[in-house]
């Protein structure tokens, strides 16, 4: 190399050096020391104070309002680990960094220190730092739902769509889009699988949905077996049997009163589907107008059917006398028959009402939603979450994840069994929004987080409910040919 390159290189090195320093001090010198420090910490939306959150999980962005500078600093045992800016009052991560950050903190404690600029605090102020733990139990890596308008008059819009809960991806599974007079509900997966699902189609070229090994196929449930439209669908740990309930649901609409509306079954059975046979099963205490049956979950290791029951009655007049009890009934696989039922939760004795009972992967708890009456009770603000131990039966506090004043429901258990996802309308009592929440072995739960979204506002800003929220191991590639199974016939 001749001493003119060897020069030129010195010299070039030199410059890439002070300028990278340029940078490097500007950037620094842009990052502000508040004036003032509070002796709170700061109130954020989302609230993400206190939680504990997987290690795979998307950026935690939330916002101040009224603040205009805002900056997030990350930390662990006082080492610094990640410095966010922000503007107007919203701090967005970096994903890179904030996977990272989890990296490096899984297991730990992330203690996040906020400071803002404002009319109030023109010269910054700085919160007291809160923590969020890092779990190093891992979540799904999906999560899928429906997008539907906040009651049931129209589905114009409606659509199943999943959401990659390590970003912010989301994207449609199937829509009305081609044609908006079909509602698609009643989504399902056998064991969290992205590679099978089915789903309703209500409409006049409707049917149920079954995609399974590659395969697509439409069921019209009214005409075979029993002839009854099926309706909540629960697929057996095995992949081959679906089991149903059949509901003829009403509503009522109200003049007067907090209640704009009442859901109700008018009436409802039990029936299980053979996908391989096409042989629809029944059991005849399952299938009488005496009792309703509803919302089947199966045990993880297919032995049991878990379900809610409730005596008819008048309705809609005796509709607030409507008060389902929890039941479990043994299954055979192998004959296809059930056993005796056994009553875990009585209605009549401990109050209230049970829907939508969901079983841990590891078969000992049991989430279940609890309201004054019926079986709709994303429509009733006092319902709850309420959980049973298995093997102990009796009740887990799980208080925490409830709301005082709005329905908590729509809850469904990951595949390790330590996370849950539930839809909650705590924000604003009309609209539903996805909640995640940490369990430990005996089933004590953390304070729940609402879904992250890129920009925090967002939760505010999408003016559609979230239904039946299930993890899911994947992202779901449907064949576009799925739409020609219930377009109207030509």
């Amino acid at each position: 190399m001749t001493k003119y390159m060897q020069s030129y290189n010195r010299d070039t090195i030199s410059w890439c050096l002070i300028i990278l320093s340029i940078i490097f001090l500007s950037g620094c010198s842009s990052w502000k020391s508040a004036g003032t420090s509070a002796d709170c910490r700061p109130v954020i939306f989302p609230d993400y104070t206190e939680v504990t959150v997987p290690a795979n999980i998307a950026p935690l962005n939330f916002m101040v309002e009224d603040a205009g500078h805002i900056q997030a600093s990350f930390s662990h045992e006082g080492n610094q680990l990640l410095k966010v800016k922000g503007k107007e009052g919203v701090i967005q991560i970096p994903l890179k960094k904030w996977r990272s950050l989890l990296a490096q903190t899984a297991g730990r404690n992330i203690d996040v220190q906020v400071s803002v600029w404002n009319e109030e605090h023109p010269q910054g102020v700085a919160y007291l730092p809160f923590p969020i733990h890092v779990e190093e139990t891992e979540i799904d890596p999906w999560v899928a739902y429906r997008l539907i308008e906040p009651g049931y008059r129209s589905w114009r819009q409606i659509g199943l769509f999943q959401r990659n809960l390590s970003s912010f991806e989301e994207s449609a599974i199937v829509t009305n889009a081609t044609d908006n007079e079909t509602c698609l509900n009643c989504h399902h997966f056998p064991a969290y699988s992205s590679q099978s699902m089915m789903f309703h189609a209500r409409g006049g070229n409707g049917g149920t949905i079954l995609y399974h090994d590659g395969k697509l196929s439409k069921i019209r449930f009214n005409e075979i077996g029993p002839k009854k439209n099926t309706t909540y669908p629960a697929w057996h740990p095995d992949g081959r049997l679906i089991a149903f309930s059949s509901n003829t649901t009403r509503q009522t609409f109200y003049l007067h009163g907090e209640k704009p509306l009442e859901v109700y079954d008018y009436a409802s059975d039990l029936l299980v589907y053979d996908t391989e046979t096409g042989e629809v099963i029944t059991d005849p205490r399952f299938m009488t107008e005496e009792t309703l049956e509803s919302f089947p979950a199966w045990s993880p290791d297919g032995k049991y059917l878990y379900y809610v029951a409730a005596d008819a009655k008048n309705l809609p007049d005796q509709v607030e006398q409507m008060h389902y009890h929890l039941m479990r009934v043994p299954f055979d696989a192998s004959t296809n028959t059930f056993g005796q039922t056994d009553t875990l939760y009585n209605a009549h004795v401990q109050g209230g009402s049970a829907s939508y009972p969901r079983i841990s992967a590891d078969g000992r708890h049991l989430l279940y939603t609890w309201s004054e009456y019926g079986t709709f009770p994303v429509w009733h603000p006092e319902a709850d979450l309420r959980m049973i131990d298995l093997m102990t039966m009796e009740h887990v506090d799980v208080s925490c994840l409830n709301d005082p004043e709005e329905a908590d429901s729509y809850h469904s258990w990951s595949s390790e069994g330590r996370w849950i996802v539930f839809g909650s309308r705590r924000l604003d009592g009309r609209y539903t929004r996805l909640y995640i929440a940490y369990l430990d072995e005996e089933g004590n739960p953390d304070k729940p987080f609402l879904l992250p979204q890129e920009d925090p506002r967002y939760n505010l800003w999408r003016l559609k409910s979230y239904n039946v929220p299930e993890f899911i191991d994947g992202e779901v590639d449907l064949p576009d040919s799925v739409v020609k199974l219930f377009e109207p016939e030509k």
